[in-house]
Order: structure tokens, then sequence, then C-alpha cells
């Protein structure tokens, strides 16, 4: 048997509106550590956007390596792998692993190509080893695949002139195609296969607005049939909401904390999961306590908005920084020059912590066009789409939004260049 500990899109430094969440990633890496001593794990896959931003602070960089290290002290022979996901700059991720290896982790940030045009199968592949030290299972982890890792130069030996119009799916499909049949001829009778990708599959559930699309829209998604029946368990990350895709053997283990207050309502857990030779045995679910509250007032009229926050408990016995984080949304008939004062007085004295005031105007005819936005809550797509359609009197059309999102990718890509560049220029 081997038990392994799943879980994904961890985004530590993440600022939330304005706030870092230090304490919250703290005690969340405690807990997992205290977690995989009390279920005896044999392996930790992380499944991609470990970090929020393709240069993340150094505190968020620190809480990482100290969970690294912890983790290694107090459990020697756990086996940790890590995949970059596309908040996360690979080279980062990959920049420290030959030290991390010593440590029994590995980090993958990106994916090679040898000189013959044939995937590096070899560098993504990951031994899972029980307490014995014996091989029980092979990781096939896959980080987040860019379209120039993917597509054009990297394929050119297999290019056809009927590839599909959509090479960016045709080129995740080849690797995963490679890497699987390497798999195949590396593993020997009685290992399992444990394939961990950071994608979108066709059919999941998307959270309502803080994932941002990994390269153009929908049409990046990819089907669950490249992952087939002998792989035991898929690992998957990206998608913040927990689920599995048509199979209990492929799961998004879904992020640990909320990352905005849309995903409040759900659960958020790892998962552990259990294999017994080749085959999965079981996927249990692990609620994630939440180190800090997250709370949210209506939407309703200020008169009831202000009843609600009266009613709210609140514990002053608790340090500032576990205050709970507050949401208010606000109905308004017409405009209160001091919502936010008469909000705050209503807080005075409660250990709460007001993050977002929402306005709700009532809709006037003709004014959807003009209509301020709250550009934080709207992120650059929707902006260019309302734009667009400002402009041009329609919604822009699939092939000008997969051209849209190919340059805000080719943006995140830059800064992770960039960041490279500087490390290397450093003495």
């Amino acid at each position: 048997m081997l038990r392994l500990i799943h879980t994904a899109d961890w985004h530590l430094g993440q600022s939330f509106h304005g706030q870092e969440r230090h304490v919250e990633h703290r005690a969340f890496l405690a807990w997992l550590l205290d977690t995989l001593m009390a279920r005896r794990a044999d392996a930790l896959l992380v499944a991609g956007d470990i970090f929020d931003v393709v240069n993340p602070s150094l505190a968020a960089q620190a809480l990482l390596y100290d969970f690294i290290v912890s983790a290694h002290e107090r459990l020697p022979k756990l086996d940790i792998v890590l995949i970059a996901g596309n908040h996360d700059s690979g080279n980062r991720i990959e920049l420290p692993a030959p030290l991390m290896r010593r440590l029994r982790t590995h980090a993958l940030g990106r994916v090679r190509w040898l000189d013959d045009g044939t995937l590096d199968a070899e560098h993504l592949l990951v031994p899972l080893t029980d307490e014995e030290g014996e091989t029980r299972a092979w990781c096939l982890a896959l980080p987040f695949l860019r379209p120039a890792e993917v597509t054009g130069a990297s394929l050119a030996g297999e290019a056809t002139d009927e590839q599909a119009p959509n090479d960016y799916v045709t080129g995740i499909s080849r690797v995963h195609t490679q890497l699987i049949e390497a798999a195949r001829g590396r593993r020997q009778p009685g290992q399992a296969l444990v394939a961990m990708s950071h994608a979108h599959l066709h059919g999941a559930a998307v959270s309502e607005a803080s994932e941002r699309p990994i390269v153009i829209g929908g049409e990046e998604s990819i089907s669950a049939a490249l992952f087939p029946p002998e792989i035991a368990y898929v690992a998957l990350g990206h998608l913040h909401r927990a689920q599995q895709v048509g199979e209990a053997r492929i799961r998004y283990s879904g992020s640990p904390l909320p990352l905005d207050f849309s995903e409040v309502a759900y659960p958020h857990q790892v998962v552990e999961v259990t294999l017994d030779g080749e085959a999965l045995a079981t996927a249990e679910t692990i609620p994630v306590p939440r180190p800090v509250a997250m709370l949210r007032i209506g939407p309703g009229p200020l008169d009831q908005v202000l009843a609600e926050i009266e009613a709210l408990e609140d514990d002053r016995e608790l340090p500032r920084e576990q205050w709970p984080w507050l949401e208010v949304r606000v109905k308004l008939d017409a405009p209160i020059p001091d919502l936010r004062a008469r909000v705050e007085a209503a807080l005075e004295g409660k250990a709460l912590r007001l993050l977002r005031l929402e306005r709700r105007l009532p809709k006037v005819e003709g004014e959807a066009a003009s209509a301020r936005v709250d550009l934080e809550s709207l992120g650059p797509r929707k902006l260019f789409e309302r734009t667009w359609a400002a402009r041009w009197g329609q919604p822009p059309e699939a092939d000008v939004l997969a051209d849209f999102d190919r340059l805000c990718q080719d943006v995140l890509d830059a800064d992770d260049a960039d960041a490279a560049a500087d490390k290397e220029e450093r003495p």
C-alpha cells in the first residue's frame, strides 16, 4: 500500500484586497505537516500554483522552503513532488531543485525537449517509495504547459499539414501521450502510475471570480480521455473548487483556503489517496480548518446590512491577525456619500476586518455601456470584452479572445524570463 496526500493552489503570497495572508498560509502548512504525520503519508503531491505571482515575496518563498525543511526533518522518508502552475514561474520553481532533491523534494517547472524533438520524459518521471524505500508508483509530473513549450518550434518535427485547429491543445495531447508511453516502459509489474497536471479539464466547474483563464479561455481545456484507465490516480490543480471529473480517480483537490469571497460557501480540502499495487484503493477528502473566518454581509438595503453587522458575533480575545475578513454588499436606490463611514461606525469595537465594500447601484435604462465598474473584480479579460463591445457594438469573437489571452500569457512569461535573467546576473 502507498499513501499519498494531494493538494494544489496554495497561492502563497496572495494579496487579498491589499492584505497579506501569511498567517493563514503558515497555519495551513502547519496543519498539513501534522496531517502528513498522522496519516503516515508516503508522498505529498502539490499540483501547481504554489505561489500567487511569478515573482513572489521573500516571505512567501520562506513559507515554502521552511515547510519543505520541516517536512524532511519530521518525515525523512517522505517524497514531495511540486509542479509549477500558470501563476508560477517555472524557472523559479526549478531554481533550487538540486538542493531540494537532497530533501527528497522534486520540483518540476518546465518541460524539456531532446535534440530529436521528442519529450525529455525522464525529467518528468518521479519514483514514489514506501517506508522500506521500495518504488511503489511513478508520478508523471507535468507542470503547466505554456504555448511556447508545446507548439511551433518545440514540436516542429511532428507538425503536419493536417494539424488540428487548436495546436496548443494538440501539443498538450502529444506531451501527455509521450510521457505516458515513457512511464509504461519504466514501471515494473505491481507499480502504479499517478499523473499530476495543472490544467483545465472539460466539464470541470470553475470558481466565480478568482481563477485566471490558463491561456485561451474555454478553448484551452483538455479531455479527461488523455488519462487512460491504467493511470491509477490523476492529481489535478488550477480549479479552486474541489471536484472529481467523471471518475473518482480524476480529481481537483481544490485550494486549501478560499482565495476570494465567492469561494467561501464550498469546502476546502486535501485528498488522501491509497494505492494498492497498480490500482486505486481509496480517495478520502480531508477538510482543511479555516484559520481566519471569511464573512459576507448582504446584498441588501443599508438598514438591513447594518442590522446584520450588529448581529455578527465576534471574539475579541483573538489576536488582530486572526480577526475574520469581511465583505459588505449594499443595494442602493440613491447615492449615500457617507456609506463607508456608516458601515465602519457599525463595525466599531468589533473584532472584524472590513476588506471590501460593494455598492450595488440600481440599473438605469441605456446605462449598461457606461456604467461604473469595479476594475479589481472585473479583471483584464472582462474589461477587454466590455471595451471591445462598446467600440464595435458586438462582443469579441473567439479568435479575438484567444489572441488577447495569449498576449496576457506572453506578459506573464516575460515577467518570468525577466526574473530568471535577474537571477543569472546577480553575483
